[in-house]
C-alpha cells in the first residue's frame, strides 16, 4: 500500500531493502500524490511484471470541479477556472462516452519519453512536450459520491489509461474544468488494496523475523494463465531450457482456456503454467504438441 509522497521507485527500494533482494520491480507506477496497491515482485518473480502490467486496474478518484492545474493534479499550478459545477444527474449523462476504447492525451506532466527524456522533465524545465493522444481502454465508471464541488469515481480500466487525464476529460465533455485532488489504485489483476501491507507494517514483520509472510507466491500473478501439471523428468527438461512433448489429450484441455493476449510485441494467448508438484516451474508457450519454456523459474 504505496503512501501518498512516496515515488514507486521509492517504494520499491524501500521494499528491496527489508528483504534483501537483488532484484525488484513493480507492476505499474503510482504517481507520488496517490496511494494504493503497488504490486511489488522480487527475485525470479519480477519476469512476471510484463504480465502484471497488462492486467487491469481499478482506482477510486476524486475530481475537484471548477479548476485546472498543470499537473492535472493537487501538485501543479491553477490554470483554468471555471464557475461550472455539474449536477450528479449532468455526470452521470456523459460517463458513457468515456467507456470502451477512448482516445486521450496523457498529461504533460507524465513519465512518458518524448526524444528519450520523460515528459515530466521536459515540463518541469519549462518546455511543452507534445503529447500524443493514444487509445485505452476503459471498462467501467461510477459514481460513489458527489458534492456541490467535487465527485468520486470508480473507474476500472486497462493498461496506459491515465486518471488525471480522463478527469480532464470528463470535466471539459461537462464544460468546465477539474483536476484530481485524490487517487487511490484499489486492484491491479489478482490484487487488492484490503490484502495489502503498508511499508510500515513490512517493516515491523521485519523486526519480528516474519517478513516472509507478506509474500506470495508466484502463482498468484499469473492466475488467468492456465495451469499444467508435469513430471519431475519432464521438469528437468523444461529448467535446462528443453521443450517437451504435449499430449493431444492435455492440448485439448487446455485449448478452452486459450484467448488471444498480447505482451507488447510478445503472443502469449498461448502460454502455459507448468508446476510440479507445488513449485512453478516455467512459463511455456503450447503448439505443435510442443511445450517450450519462455521463462524459467529458479527458486
Amino acid at each position: 500500500d504505496k503512501p501518498i509522497g512516496m515515488s514507486s521507485t521509492q517504494a520499491v527500494g524501500k521494499v528491496r531493502w527489508l528483504y534483501g533482494a537483488q532484484k525488484a520491480g513493480h507492476a505499474g507506477t503510482l504517481d507520488p500524490l496517490a496511494s494504493g496497491i503497488l504490486p511489488i515482485a522480487l527475485g525470479e518473480a519480477t519476469k512476471t511484471v510484463p504480465f502484471l502490467v497488462e492486467a487491469t486496474k481499478d482506482y477510486q478518484v476524486t475530481l475537484k470541479w471548477g479548476e485546472r492545474t498543470s499537473t492535472l493534479d493537487a501538485e501543479g499550478d491553477i490554470v483554468a477556472l471555471s464557475d461550472v459545477r455539474p449536477t450528479p444527474s449532468q455526470l452521470q449523462a456523459v460517463l458513457p462516452a468515456f467507456i470502451g476504447e477512448i482516445t486521450q492525451i496523457p498529461p504533460a506532466f507524465s513519465a512518458i519519453k518524448i526524444g528519450g527524456e520523460r515528459a515530466y522533465d521536459l515540463a518541469r524545465a519549462g518546455k511543452s512536450p507534445e503529447m500524443r493522444a493514444r487509445t485505452v481502454t476503459i471498462d467501467q465508471i461510477n459514481i460513489l459520491e458527489t458534492t456541490k464541488d467535487s465527485a468520486t469515481l470508480l473507474v476500472k480500466c486497462h493498461k496506459g489509461t491515465y486518471i488525471r487525464s480522463l478527469a480532464r476529460d470528463i470535466a471539459h465533455k461537462l464544460g468546465t474544468e477539474a483536476s484530481v485532488s485524490a487517487l487511490k489504485r484499489l486492484r491491479v489483476g489478482p490484487f487488492a488494496l484490503n490484502d495489502a501491507f503498508s511499508l510500515d507494517a513490512l517493516e515491523e514483520l521485519r523486526n519480528k523475523g516474519r517478513v516472509l509472510d507478506a509474500l506470495l507466491g508466484v502463482k498468484t500473478a499469473l492466475d488467468d494463465i492456465p495451469a499444467l501439471a508435469i513430471t519431475e523428468n519432464e521438469r528437468g527438461d523444461l529448467k535446462l531450457g528443453r521443450a517437451i512433448s504435449l499430449h493431444p489429450a492435455k492440448m485439448a484441455e487446455l485449448r478452452p482456456a486459450f484467448q488471444p493476449r498480447m505482451i507488447g510485441d510478445l503472443d502469449v494467448s498461448r502460454y502455459v503454467l507448468a508446476i510440479f508438484e507445488d513449485e512453478v516451474v516455467a512459463l511455456c508457450d503450447a503448439r505443435a504438441g510442443r511445450l517450450s519454456p519462455k521463462r524459467v523459474f529458479n527458486m
